[in-house]
């Protein structure tokens, strides 16, 4: 039997260990047992008593989950070893400000300074992670509460909030469409009530290929949909179920059918992802054939035909005026309507379909298709001015009061995701207060060795569960559940002293003129755990209403993506967004799953993920040097996360610094025998060694709390120093552009990588992990690498040359020991622009012996010759 199956049903079946529980252990609240050694469970009485204390209420609702902290030894050995770095690193500062004595005290200020900066950004990264707090929902005890199991023929019981999910792309070419259907198609069929959803698909290319493939995936869904809910597969995106190998034990209601069934859909899967292929020619030849009959009455524009035989309203293959990118119409189709409140079964099997749904419910949630209006002349925000519109679509259709949106190459993993995050926003302690909460990233198709830290997991399983300890995890883009009415701008409940919110006030110069979205602003804001019924599409003012808040002026003189809504004009739109509104005082939580709630695709190829880190740090700087600045916030901010979101804005920094510290191996070149930034060296050393240590030392304890390898936290230090080499001081460049006034640096978006899963496919998609795509970016890290090892074969020449005595080699250990580290660091950059050859890495020790060998050597015959009278010399004449 193939394909992945979940562990078992929400309702009827074996019971769910992981919809019981939220992380697969069988036991409700619980966390997993190879976690059991370091995390504690924290007494529920105590928690709703310091929730009480800051406003919580309505004692009647239920804990939907359980807290746990790191063990009290473990934690407190933690914080011991912070606290005596600390005291290490005073005690440095004080001892090389009183020993100011150096060959060269240009650099020793520099270094003193540089220094201060990293102890500066260490204490930074490490005060947000000395609590740390993993929360766990119980989906046993929310579905008791607001989804309980319906008798056979019974009407709705469901009380569980409506959800709206945004799902956003550009192009069907950088980002595959097949790979966007699917997530599409995990949305469709995830186990959430049908008519408490709906998928808002934002085509910010305004491509007939992406409205024809979800027509297609529409079709599709008719019979993947009923599938997965009737043998309760996971996950539920069809490209990663069929190329997943069995693992748990079959939890339908249908074993006798399954085989029978799945392979019949596995059918139907190939020829729909022919059909969605066959796009890319079908709209072509359509509309050639279209075009020609048409020439005469048109004057030879190139127009793109729809299936019906009408003009494409969006941008055109052959681009034309107000069909092109950058200038088209606005676009608002709904693909599938409301679905209704009352279950409708399929037919049983029969000569024209051989699948039985006749016990299953097969209707389909709502489906929308949202291109939004682009004119020349307007800035249209990227990413946060297309969720921005389908906030506002979203709120005339269905106005659900909570939002999850997604990255196009992400889909639904764990089909429990939407209640998992439900169980921290209806949460009795911190859920009214709660604006967002955010699941960690995770990827399928990363090479096995994480080479480029793609999964980042030091950031997502251990600062993540700091920030959980604090006011919460950062946005990070996607992943992500919100509640609608913290985007429009309302505080959060304990800082409204009246218990009204003042969110209409001044309700056009917010939302601007559309009364209907001003009126479900209203509903909004009352609205806890009910769908808006969706208006009627055949109203002609309505349907227009619906292209208005999708136009590009809009937004004119309205406080869109400033107060309301994804924050503009930054690349950095997700950060900046969570941090405002923490700024207001919202909290948000981290939501690990087992299985994990989504996974993506990442970029495996060193250029692209150079380009992806670079807008990262860009944006990060220039939300620094702005007025969202943590250092700007107000008194909501709490002190800690304000720490916190310095760390993670200020960061790129620290690349001045390490850029001239890895030059530093430089000084073997000098003429001198010695050169010494600080002395005495040997103490110098010795409080470097020591701080280094314990930094490492107190790695390996968060290593433990946070279910870290070794592997994740050398990958992470290792990217760490290849970002602050050639990256960040592209960020810094960009930032100081942006300071004065000029364009600053283009970021380059990336591209999406074509999913594959297992066998030949998996081999292939590794393939882009051994391109080399030379870029600007790589120079600064290849001359890095140049130097230490030209560094370290002068060392050795040296050496040979002057015929080195054992203390000598001393001395110069500490130096050559910290060219090797950084050549380490480096190593995954090196093997990337090896490309093909990467696949044997011993290659590169071999290569890396010879350059040293023939720079020592030269160094010797160059001193032989410059110097004849040297010790070279008369070993070389010897």
């Amino acid at each position: 039997m193939e394909g992945m199956l979940s562990p078992a049903a929400r309702n009827g079946g074996v019971a769910d260990p992981l919809l019981a529980n939220g992380d697969g252990t069988g036991r409700a609240g619980a966390i997993s047992k190879d976690k059991e050694k370091y995390w504690v469970p924290v007494d529920d009485e105590e928690e709703v008593a310091a929730a009480e204390e800051h406003g919580g209420k309505d004692c009647r609702r239920p804990l939907l989950y359980r807290t746990f902290k790191v063990k009290g030894i473990v934690l407190q050995t933690y914080r011991l070893l912070a606290l005596a770095r600390l005291v290490v690193v005073v005690q440095f500062f004080i001892w090389r400000l009183r020993h100011r004595d150096s060959d060269s005290m240009v650099l020793w200020w520099v270094t003193v300074v540089g220094d201060f900066w990293f102890a500066v950004s260490w204490l930074l990264n490490q005060a947000s992670k000395l609590n740390p707090i993993r929360r766990v929902p119980n989906l046993a005890l929310l579905n008791q509460h607001f989804d309980p199991p319906t008798p056979r023929g019974g009407g709705r019981s469901s009380q569980l909030p409506g959800v709206d999910v945004f799902i956003n792309t550009v192009d069907p070419v950088d980002e595959p469409v097949l790979c966007t259907m699917n997530s599409v198609l995990s949305i469709l069929a995830t186990d959430y009530p049908v008519d408490r959803h709906a998928t808002y698909f934002s085509d910010d290319g305004g491509s007939l290929v992406h409205y024809e493939a979800l027509l297609e995936t529409a079709r599709f869904a008719a019979l993947w949909t009923p599938f997965c809910r009737k043998h309760r597969v996971e996950p539920r995106a069809p490209e990663s179920y069929f190329a997943a190998k069995a693992g748990a034990p079959y939890a339908g209601d249908a074993p006798g059918e399954f085989v029978g069934d799945r392979r019949r859909i596995r059918q139907e899967y190939e020829e729909f992802k022919a059909r969605v292929d066959a796009l890319f020619t079908v709209i072509p030849q359509r509309s050639a054939e279209a075009n020609h009959r048409d020439d005469a009455k048109r004057g030879g524009a190139q127009a793109t035909y729809m299936a019906d035989g009408k003009h494409w309203p969006g941008t055109w293959i052959e681009p034309a005026e107000n069909h092109k990118k950058g200038q088209h119409a606005a676009i608002v189709q709904v693909i599938l309507n409301h679905p209704g409140d009352e279950p409708q079964h399929g037919t049983p099997a029969s000569s024209f379909s051989h699948l039985d749904f006749s016990a299953v419910d097969v209707r389909l949630p709502m489906l929308v298709y949202i291109a939004r209006e682009k004119r020349p002349g307007y800035d249209h925000q990227k990413k946060a001015g297309a969720m921005n519109v389908q906030l506002r679509v979203s709120a005339l259709l269905s106005n659900a009061p909570f939002i999850i949106n997604f990255d196009c190459d992400h889909y639904i993993n764990n089909s429990g995701a939407f209640r998992a995050a439900l169980c921290f926003m209806l949460d009795r302690r911190h859920g009214d207060d709660t604006a967002f909460v955010q699941f960690p990233q995770r990827f399928d198709d990363v090479d096995p060795t994480d080479r480029y830290c793609n999964h980042n997991r030091v950031f997502f399983d251990a600062t993540s569960l700091g920030l959980n300890g604090i006011q919460g995890p950062s946005y990070v883009g996607t992943g992500c559940m919100f509640r609608r009415v913290a985007l429009y701008g309302a505080d959060p409940p304990r800082w409204q002293p009246d218990g009204a919110s003042k969110l209409v006030d001044s309700a056009r110069r917010q939302f601007g003129n559309s009364m209907p979205f001003i009126n479900s602003v209203i509903l909004a804001a009352h609205q806890e755990r009910t769908l808006t019924p969706p208006a009627s599409l055949d109203e002609e003012r309505f349907v227009a209403e619906l292209a208005d808040v999708a136009t590009c002026a809009y937004e004119d003189g309205t406080q869109w993506g400033n107060g309301v809504g994804w924050v503009y004009n930054i690349a950095t739109e997700d950060v900046v967004t969570g941090f405002r509104l923490h700024r207001k005082g919202w909290r948000s939580m981290y939501c690990a799953m087992e299985p994990d709630a989504f996974r993506g695709t990442a970029p495996i190829n060193l250029t692209e993920r150079l380009h992806q880190i670079l807008r990262w740090s860009g944006g990060s700087l220039d939300m620094f040097f702005s007025r969202n600045s943590p250092l700007l916030a107000g008194r909501r901010l709490y002190p800690m996360q304000r720490v916190a979101y310095a760390n993670m804005t200020a960061y790129p920094i620290s690349a001045a610094f390490i850029f001239v510290y890895d030059l530093l191996p430089l000084m073997w070149f000098s003429g001198h025998g010695e050169f010494f930034i600080q002395k005495p060296f040997q103490t110098y050393a010795l409080y470097l060694f020591v701080g280094i240590a314990m930094m490492e030392v107190s790695g390996m304890v968060e290593i433990k709390w946070a279910g870290l390898t070794l592997l994740d936290w050398c990958r992470n230090e290792q990217f760490y120093m290849i970002g602050a080499t050639g990256v960040y001081p592209a960020a810094v460049l960009h930032s100081l552009l942006r300071l004065v006034g000029l364009k600053g640096l283009p970021f380059k978006l990336t591209s999406k990588p074509v999913s594959a899963s297992g066998g030949a496919a998996a081999r292939e998609r590794f393939a882009e992990l051994y391109q080399v795509q030379w870029a600007p970016l790589l120079m600064p890290t290849v001359v890095v690498i140049a130097v230490n090892v030209a560094a370290i074969g002068v060392a050795v020449g040296r050496a040979v040359a002057f015929g080195w005595s054992l203390a000598q080699f001393a001395g110069a250990a500490s130096g050559l020991l910290f060219n090797v580290w950084v050549l380490l660091l480096l190593y995954p950059f090196a093997l990337g622009i090896m490309g093909r050859w990467s696949k044997k890495p011993y290659l590169l020790f071999v290569l890396l012996v010879a350059v040293l060998i023939i720079i020592a050597s030269a160094y010797v015959a160059v001193l032989a010759v410059v110097a004849p009278g040297s010790v070279a010399a008369l070993w070389l004449s010897g």
